[in-house]
């Protein structure tokens, strides 16, 4: 990973694993800053630029460290929140919502992890059921970090508590440094899949789908536990052969009881992300589809065509052997 420059907060720059940070990208200078707000996002940078270059900070997360999720985000009934530890990814999807979200595409590490694990801890204590953390909302859980080493970390703090499960999403395949830990009954990596047609088209710079397979098999024979999202589903007018064949070929190399869960989902937009993405790939066939305003004022398909993907890539998932009970919808009503 090369960045242009490395900006770092004075009240972190001691801190451990800012140390191992800059420690292996060996940079020759770094630039003291007080906060990373008072540099990050002032001047907008074009989600773009991230083809050419991207600066890098690190520094401490303030505020709230852990926020309840959306709606809709995992399993029904059941308490979901998720962690900043990042912000912005090294990949580039045309659909991501990251290119709305942030002012710029540069990357952002959080170093402070005792107390975000301090602040998960005090609300595991505070729940007598299975109560779910995620990591890789506003980044990709996985992909630096073998650059972050946070992880073994986090692993650690879930082995001794087990009411609290942690979902680590990821389109990477960087699974190094799980593979030297041990398999844990609540801690899941879930990857985000798509056909290989449409991740060639869509998801930039990510692994192809071969590759993810490959590391879901290496986490499955090792005896990690893997949840898949299926999200975005983006119309093609064989969307349905093109997921009962990826479905297949993932049921093949991934044994059920190994399989935590499935999450579905079409794809959305909030109106900036689709003006963003109107603006960075006016050619892409992701805007050949009709798309209106929905419940919640995204942009999504209309909602009998929404409903049919849904239910159709359902179907292929019950009959490839997946129980109907791992099977929930993503950010639907």
């Amino acid at each position: 990973m090369v960045f242009e420059k490395i900006f770092v907060e004075e009240q972190v720059k001691e801190n451990p694993f800012t140390l191992k940070i800059l420690q292996a990208l060996n940079f020759p200078e770094i630039v003291l800053i007080g906060k990373i707000e008072d540099v990050f996002g002032r001047v907008k940078k074009p989600y773009l630029q991230k083809r050419t270059n991207l600066n890098l900070f690190i520094g401490k997360k303030e505020g709230e460290l852990i926020k309840k999720t959306p709606n809709a985000y995992g399993f029904l009934n059941e308490k979901h929140y998720f962690f900043v530890h990042s912000y912005n990814c090294v990949y580039e999807c045309e659909y991501c919502y990251l290119q709305g979200y942030f002012s710029s595409p540069d990357i952002v590490f959080f170093v402070n992890h005792e107390e975000i694990l301090a602040e998960i801890e005090r609300l595991a204590l505070q729940s007598n059921d299975r109560i779910w953390f995620h990591a890789g909302e506003f980044n990709d859980s996985l992909a630096l970090s073998g650059l972050t080493c946070e992880l073994e970390t986090y692993v650690n703090f879930f082995r001794k508590t087990p009411n609290a499960f942690l979902e680590l999403r990821t389109k990477s395949v960087n699974i190094k440094q799980f593979l030297k830990l041990e398999p844990l009954p609540n801690v899941i990596v879930s990857f985000s899949l798509s056909p290989e047609k449409q991740s060639k088209k869509y998801d930039l710079k990510t692994p192809c789908l071969a590759l993810r397979l490959k590391a879901i098999k290496k986490l499955a024979e090792k005896g990690f536990l893997v949840g898949l999202h299926f999200d975005p589903i983006i119309y093609d007018e064989n969307f349905a052969e093109l997921y009962k064949t990826m479905i297949t070929e993932t049921m093949e190399i991934l044994p059920e009881k190994q399989l935590v869960y499935v999450s579905l989902g079409v794809v959305r937009f909030t109106k900036e992300v689709f003006f963003e993405v109107q603006k960075n790939y006016p050619k892409s066939d992701l805007l050949a589809s009709e798309f209106v305003k929905s419940f919640d004022n995204k942009i999504r398909y209309n909602k009998p065509q929404r409903l049919w993907m849904l239910k159709t890539i359902k179907s292929l998932c019950v009959g490839a052997g997946i129980s109907e009970k791992k099977i929930y919808l993503c950010m639907e009503e």
